[in-house]
């Protein structure tokens, strides 16, 4: 008599990959490698993580700390959003720098917006443990949350790459280097 195979357990999908939407800017600011990940939701919020390729994830780096002070003057920590209009929040441009990270070999990278909107929180837990940023990016390490404008929230992507996009980037990126 026989058997059925077994059927394979259907893959649940995370919750970022069930309610959101990724999109990914390449070197940012021109620095190669230093990729980011937007995360969009369909309410049109954006939370603003590292892409897997950006060098702080990759193997043998270690995060020293995290700062969101940008200048003397300017800080996202000092961000404070109330009520319904979402008042008192810090309007950043695509290029407007969120936070800054420091290796413990002396590199140092500076994260970006990459959206136009407006700063709804940042995340303060990757100051404490800066560990989940390398541990779990896309979501207890992310680096923080835009609401773009309403007219806007159509138009950020453009000039953003999808998963397929991106991923074929990569490809494309691991072959330039395995042939030099």
């Amino acid at each position: 008599m026989a058997t059925e195979p077994e059927a394979a357990e259907p893959v649940v999908p995370s919750l970022v990959d069930r309610y959101f939407t990724r999109w990914y800017k390449l070197d940012v600011k021109g620095k190669f490698c230093e990729d980011h990940c937007i995360l969009q939701h369909s309410n049109r919020i954006c939370v603003i993580t590292l892409a897997e390729s950006h060098p702080v994830l990759q193997s043998g780096k270690t995060i020293k700390s995290i700062s969101y002070q940008i200048s003397t003057n300017c800080s996202r920590l000092q961000n404070k959003v109330s009520g319904k209009f979402k008042r008192g929040a810090q309007f950043l441009t695509e290029l407007a720098p969120l936070c800054k990270i420091y290796c413990s070999d002396g590199e140092e990278y500076t994260v970006s917006s990459c959206v136009r909107g407006r700063l709804m929180e940042v995340n303060e837990n990757i100051l404490h443990k800066p560990s989940i940023l390398q541990e779990k990016p896309s979501t207890e390490g992310y680096i923080a949350v835009v609401l773009p404008k309403f007219e806007e929230s159509k138009s950020i992507t453009e000039g953003l790459l999808t998963q397929k996009q991106y991923e074929e980037v990569m490809v494309k990126r691991i072959n330039a280097t395995t042939t030099s």
